[in-house]
């Protein structure tokens, strides 16, 4: 606090004043037992009017304090003095452990006064010498009780101590009533001081926990009964074996002891209220928290219920898109492509024949040959003299000319021959929509899957409708009125029918196949139209081949040359040429076995 400035002096500021800052401090030692008496007492009294409170309360003992002498006193055997009753020998059986330190002072003060030996021997009576008279157990009594840790030793063997623990039936109608006793005798023989209460009906779980957490791990003293004391020891051995045997015993003590505590703590445990009450409230919680993770889960459940076919509309959409850009994008790639390649081929073909004035000599030819042009732009391939162009237009020309012929002889003639296949079959379904094509492609298929196949009709079926470009579905029952139906053909037709066939059949392959089944090759197909002049593989042959196969492995060094010359006029370009035919003709009749075999199974 500032004073107000005197006459003729002036209030000058030199700095301003700190903030004040509050400091948490603990308190230890002496003042922390002063906090916490003030803290259970609700004062906020200094440690100073506590130590003079206290000091009034043990003057207030001693001016009440009433001694109570031993009568057997005079007879007690000063060798066995750690056997007496240390308060009944200064005359404090009535306090024990109660007594301060004051009042052990007072009466061990009273009772030197009366017992001394120099008092006894000045009345006359006849003293003992040496540490034989009793008086040494007076002696033994002020030094145990005045010192802390001896005194707390002896206390943990009070004979006076009750050691009884409530029956589970005692503790089930008044449980604090019953249990709170017992819990305060024991307490003292705690080795940390600051022990939790039991607490109320009220308590808190943490009051409780604690509470129960410290009586679990309740630690005393036992070596005021050890056999020996180590001071007594002549050597360090000697002290080393007497503390071994005096921890040994100390341990027995204590597993005793704590298996009065472990009793009492459990039947207290079993018998508290709050216990039941904690239990049933996490059950509760427990309970509540599964119930509302399930009603979380079920309607995040039917949320997904909900939206599962928005969402999967929308990823069939954008998988559709995804797909349509895709091949958009492929199909004008494509387009590109091939537009780039025919203009580029219609610049050369232009060029050349307008470079030789479209190789005519009147103004009438050139049109008709810039017509034939435009119609060969994508087809020539043209040199750089004038006669050698000429005539490789001319040829295509003539090719063309002739391609288109033979397209429209190829039409006429299908149309022929399904007409007369649907006259044939009076007017039935195994006619309709059948082309050259798909006669052609029934044909191999019937010579690829002879007599004998499993469900051989669904699987001829079956290639049909894989690998026509019609674009029809043909059934088991349908392939079979149409192989009846060819049968029953004028021979000329059929005869038409089998050369176009093996025409197309040749320009697919190199070389005449048999079936699967290493049968001979068909009838229908002439050995001297097999491409490049190779002859058609016969049955023994392939016998052959196949038993080569299986003698020589893949690893076999030379695999194929030892092949070939196990095969008498073949190759090793041919046996090569004939296992990739076989293997492509299985891969094909597997595939069109196993679809039929899936659906039979759907």
């Amino acid at each position: 606090m500032l004073l107000e400035a005197r006459d003729g002096e002036e209030t000058a500021v030199f700095a301003a004043a700190a903030a004040s800052v509050q400091v948490q401090v603990e308190p230890v030692g002496r003042w922390f037992e002063a906090f916490v008496k003030r803290r259970s007492r609700n004062l906020s009294a200094s440690f100073q009017e506590l130590e003079e409170e206290e000091e009034e309360e043990e003057e207030s003992e001693d001016e009440v304090l009433q001694l109570e002498e031993h009568p057997l006193l005079r007879t007690l055997d000063p060798k066995d003095w750690k056997n007496q009753d240390h308060y009944a020998v200064l005359g404090l059986p009535h306090l024990r452990f109660r007594a301060t330190q004051k009042q052990i002072k007072a009466a061990h003060k009273a009772i030197v006064l009366k017992h001394h030996p120099d008092k006894r021997k000045a009345a006359g009576e006849q003293i003992v010498e040496g540490d034989n008279d009793y008086f040494t157990c007076i002696t033994k009594a002020i030094e145990v009780l005045s010192d802390p840790v001896k005194r707390r030793a002896f206390d943990s063997v009070d004979p006076t101590f009750d050691n009884g623990v409530p029956s589970r039936g005692e503790g089930k109608e008044n449980f604090f009533q019953v249990f709170v006793p017992p819990f305060d005798r024991n307490s003292r023989w705690s080795t940390n001081k600051v022990v939790p209460s039991l607490g109320h009906v009220d308590s808190s779980f943490e009051d409780v926990d604690r509470f129960y957490s410290f009586w679990y791990n309740f630690d005393s003293e036992f070596s005021y009964l050890d056999e020996e004391e180590k001071e007594k020891a002549e050597c360090r051995d000697e002290r080393r074996w007497i503390e071994k045997q005096n921890r040994a015993s100390r341990a027995q003590r204590k597993k005793e002891e704590m298996n009065r505590i472990r009793t009492l703590v459990d039947t207290a445990y079993s018998c508290d209220p709050r216990i039941k009450k904690f239990k049933e409230e996490e059950k509760n919680r427990k309970e509540s928290e599964k119930k509302a993770k399930a009603e979380a889960k079920k309607r995040e459940q039917e949320e997904k219920e909900r939206v599962r076919p928005e969402l999967e509309a929308a990823r069939l959409a954008r998988e559709k898109e995804e797909e349509e850009a895709k091949q958009a994008a492929q199909q004008a790639k494509k387009e590109k492509e091939i537009q780039k390649k025919a203009i580029k081929k219609a610049q050369k073909l232009r060029t050349t024949c307008k470079t030789w004035n479209y190789f005519a000599d009147d103004e009438a030819d050139s049109v008709k040959m810039m017509e034939e042009v435009e119609k060969l732009c994508d087809r020539l391939e043209l040199s750089s003299s004038k006669d050698d162009s000429k005539a490789a237009v001319e040829k295509q020309v003539q090719e063309v000319n002739a391609q288109l012929q033979r397209e429209k002889e190829a039409e006429v003639v299908a149309r022929q021959v399904a007409r007369g296949a649907e006259q044939a079959s009076g007017g039935g379904g195994g006619g309709k929509g059948w082309n050259e094509e798909d006669l052609q492609l029934l044909i191999k298929a019937v010579n690829l899957f002879p007599a004998g196949t499993n469900a051989r009709w669904e699987v001829i079926a079956n290639y049909m409708n894989l690998h026509s470009t019609s674009g029809m579905k043909r059934t088991a029952r349908t392939v079979i009125n149409k192989a009846k139906n060819l049968q029953r053909l004028d021979p000329l037709q059929k005869d038409e029918i089998n050369k176009k066939a093996f025409e197309k059949f040749k320009k697919e392959h190199s070389s005449v196949a048999p079936s699967i089944d290493n049968a001979a090759p068909s009838e229908r197909f002439d050995a001297s139209g097999s491409e490049g002049g190779a002859a058609p593989w016969t049955t023994e042959e392939q016998k052959l081949l196949e038993q080569a196969l299986k003698t020589y492995p893949v690893s076999t060094p030379e695999r194929w040359e030892k092949i070939a010359a196990a095969v008498p006029g073949r190759n090793k370009k041919d046996c090569m040429k004939r296992y990739k035919e076989l293997v492509e003709m299985v891969k094909a009749k597997k595939a069109a076995q196993e679809q039929v075999a899936g659906k039979n199974k759907k």
